[in-house]
């Protein structure tokens, strides 16, 4: 699944390419962090774990940025059966296919 972000800088800052830096997690120049599976924006918090500041609008041409599905997701998963934190959550959940799929039932 192609992720469309509001516009070209947004999708730069994403996709961030550093030669020095293998994941975007460490490189300082990395300004977004985008997670599919939640369809959530963040600025990341430079302290050494993996926390992020969510933001709603983008910081390059203002757009409100869709809404986070964090709360969706752990309701699906719940809903499912599945416990986040100590069973395998399945494959469409680690990035953003579950929001497209067609409900289980």
């Amino acid at each position: 699944m192609a992720d469309q972000h509001c516009c070209e800088a947004m999708d730069d800052a994403v996709h961030p390419r550093c030669e020095r830096h293998m994941q975007p997690a460490v490189c300082p120049d990395a300004l977004i962090e985008f997670s599919a599976r939640f369809r959530e924006y963040g600025l990341p918090v430079r302290d050494g774990g993996g926390a992020s500041v969510t933001i709603d609008f983008c910081p390059w041409c203002g757009r409100r940025l869709p809404a986070s599905q964090r709360d969706a997701w752990f309701d699906e998963l719940e809903r499912r059966g599945i416990e986040p934190f100590g069973d395998q959550v399945p494959a469409e959940f680690q990035d953003g296919r579950w929001l497209t799929a067609p409900p289980q039932g």
